[in-house]
């Protein structure tokens, strides 16, 4: 009996051990387990943490960054050749108003007015001296002086509109040029004055002998040359025995001797008239001699329509205000100007034309214009928005007027803009085009 009673003490000992055990290790793995949970907790809470601050950071740090810009204030100069009383000046003016509408006290503008070519330097230091960290010179002849100041001064932006020399050395970061593909527009009116020439036509009013097209330009420059013959093309897309007789002043602005060309032109039996100067001399002359001569004007810059009512048919215009905005969002932003703006770059050049709102066309008047021709001008306009149209190209030969030994055969075809937002074309189109004295 004792030897079983001590065999089951023992066997209970043992029991009792193994239960001990049993519970001792359940109870660790229960420990492990809760360890493995609150770690996992932890480490949960850690990344929740952490994201959280990172999320805050960023927030805070993108805050910061946006509040920064717009705080950001820069002073922004503009150089005019003329004032608002001249198309030419008054379409900048146009742009610069909308930057200071967009912008209000973030950008302070200074504009100079009226000045000379040939003056500009005085100008231009007087800019600086403001403390402009950003300036647009506006007139071609402007070009070289600017430069000279974007060299000098490398930490303001110079903008030159019209001029072709950014990429010529020295290549100067800080200097930029531009400009709107005006022939697209000088090419569309041009269609338009066709429509109108071909109902005289048809009307029996002038003979197709009598396609005549009288032409007040300021200077025998490529942009001008450029301009005009994009417009007799655009004419005798229309109107194939169409003539342009051209007339140079010698200045871009200059009332009385833009209208006293243009009637000139009109008593030699021209029945279009057009021009690439700044007045309204071209204008006045067709509507005063409007009674008992068929003639019509195509303008540039502003719609002559309050100034010629009864013969004023259209035009075109370069819009500088994607452009302008653009450069000024840029600087505003610590950008390049050229990865800012939508167009044709060229190194630290960039254009662009109807694709991009570059070019507009001024209203058409209904009360003149031929029949058809708002839905011939939207065609043609969709046409160069599509890149479908090659406007240098036909049966001409052309030739330097500075050169006459420097032809060209345009059955091969001419690109415009390029290599530049600056018109190149400078061909005189022999036969067709006559250059009066």
């Amino acid at each position: 009996e004792m030897t079983s009673s001590l065999v089951g003490s023992e066997m209970c000992i043992r029991d009792r051990e193994r239960l001990t055990y049993a519970v001792c290790t359940k109870n660790m793995h229960m420990q492990i387990i809760a360890g493995k949970k609150r770690r996992s907790k932890v480490k949960k809470v850690y990344l929740v943490t952490l994201c959280t601050c990172l999320v805050v950071i960023a927030l805070v740090s993108a805050s910061v960054y946006f509040l920064r810009d717009e705080e950001k204030e820069i002073t922004v100069g503009f150089v005019y050749v003329g004032d608002a009383s001249t198309a030419y000046t008054s379409n900048f003016i146009d742009a610069q108003e909308a930057i200071q509408t967009k912008y209000g006290d973030q950008v302070k503008a200074i504009a100079l007015n009226n000045v000379a070519e040939g003056t500009e330097r005085e100008y231009l230091q007087q800019l600086v001296d403001a403390g402009c960290d950003l300036i647009f010179t506006t007139s071609y002849n402007y070009g070289t002086v600017t430069k000279e100041f974007a060299e000098k001064y490398p930490g303001i932006e110079f903008c030159m509109a019209t001029c072709a020399n950014a990429n010529e050395e020295p290549v100067l970061k800080n200097y930029h040029t531009f400009m709107g593909k005006i022939y697209q527009g000088r090419y569309t009116a041009g269609v338009a004055a066709g429509m109108k020439m071909k109902e005289l036509i048809k009307e029996g009013v002038i003979t197709e002998q009598q396609a005549k097209i009288g032409y007040v330009a300021a200077y025998p420059y490529a942009e001008v040359i450029s301009g005009y013959t994009a417009f007799l093309l655009g004419v005798r897309s229309v109107v194939p025995d169409a003539v342009m007789t051209v007339r140079y002043t010698n200045k871009w602005n200059d009332y009385r001797t833009e209208k006293k060309y243009a009637k000139g032109l009109i008593d030699e039996g021209c029945v279009i008239i057009s021009q690439h100067s700044d007045t309204a001399g071209p204008a006045t002359a067709c509507e005063e001699t409007a009674a008992g001569t068929p003639v019509y004007l195509v303008s540039y810059n502003q719609s002559m329509e309050d100034v010629a009512p009864t013969t004023y048919l259209t035009g075109c215009k370069i819009n500088w205000e994607p452009y302008m905005m653009g450069a000024v969002d840029a600087v505003l932003n610590d950008r390049v100007i050229e990865k800012s703006i939508k167009g044709t770059v060229n190194g630290n050049d960039i254009g662009a034309g109807f694709e991009e709102d570059w070019v507009q066309m001024l209203e058409l008047n209904e009360i003149t214009a031929a029949d058809g021709t708002a839905e011939k001008m939207q065609k043609v306009i969709q046409q160069f928005e599509q890149g479908k149209l090659d406007v240098f190209r036909g049966d001409y030969v052309g030739a330097d007027p500075d050169d006459p030994d420097d032809t060209y055969d345009l059955n091969q075809g001419y690109t415009e803009n390029e290599f530049a937002s600056a018109p190149s074309f400078h061909y005189v189109l022999k036969d067709v085009i006559r250059i009066e004295e």
